[in-house]
């Protein structure tokens, strides 16, 4: 798995704010993390066996 890959396309959002929207899953694809890197700091985004987000760094 490359470092960095391509963001999966915003969904369209059902509000008048201009807000983007993403599937979770559509960021995880193997259904169980992913790693989010900002202004050089890693976290880690993952999806519990409860259906529920953790974002951990």
């Amino acid at each position: 798995m490359s470092l960095m890959q391509r963001v999966p396309a915003p969904v369209q959002s059902r509000s008048s704010e201009d807000i983007l929207t993403y599937d979770a899953h559509a960021l995880i694809p193997d259904g169980q993390k992913a790693e989010i890197v900002l202004d050089g700091q890693t976290y880690t985004l993952r999806i519990t066996r409860a259906g529920k987000l953790i974002l951990t760094k």
